[in-house]
């Protein structure tokens, strides 16, 4: 009896900790009753004024995070900040692009009506050093307009704290952690836009 209560104030912690980092995702403004019958959208991507972590600004992040690993070894920090650009485009956005076209059941195309355009806002790179660990987190403001006249917004959404973590805690990677924040942000907005 005793072993069952530990078990279940075990599985308890578990299940209120997981729901503590749940992914929101909330219509601020407009409807998205003009994509019903759309099967293509264009989606576009960006990253300006971004805080990362305790700074309010990226620049200070990469330039913090440049010295701390170029005092380490010499030149790791300028391989590191070139590749924290470099995996937007080659791991974060077809991360992104991959689960949104699953679940939201339309094609990504450049020449598509409507234009997703996905702001990240935050971003919480996390860390994993085997014993602790932090799992990483975007935050983003998206908005939907009409490609040929970007500004007509026609929606526009929240999605608040999409989590990334890998399932087998061989997430020590910042790169993989921020593409599964990615992937989780996109499943929950095409889950979110398809409903």
């Amino acid at each position: 009896m005793k072993k069952f209560k530990i078990i279940s104030l075990l599985f308890f912690v578990c299940i209120t900790s997981l729901s503590v980092n749940a992914q929101r995702i909330k219509l601020l403004d407009g409807k998205l009753d003009f994509l019903k019958g759309e099967k293509v959208i264009n989606v576009e991507f960006t990253y300006d004024n971004m805080g990362v972590g305790k700074f309010p600004k990226e620049d200070d992040y990469v330039a913090s995070k440049k010295d701390e690993y170029n005092k380490k070894e010499s030149g790791r920090g300028d391989n590191w900040s070139k590749a924290w650009v470099a995996d937007r485009q080659n791991r974060f956005e077809p991360k992104f692009e991959e689960l949104f076209e699953k679940h939201s059941e339309m094609t990504i195309k450049k020449d598509a009506k409507y234009t997703l355009i996905f702001h990240t806002t935050f971003t919480e790179p996390g860390f994993n050093v085997g014993v602790w660990k932090k799992n990483a987190e975007i935050t983003a403001e998206v908005l939907i307009v009409e490609t040929a006249n970007k500004g007509n917004v026609l929606a526009k959404i929240s999605v608040q704290n999409a989590p990334g973590r890998s399932f087998w805690g061989n997430d020590y990677d910042t790169g993989e952690r921020l593409a599964e924040a990615y992937a989780t942000a996109g499943k929950g907005l095409g889950k979110f836009i398809k409903r």
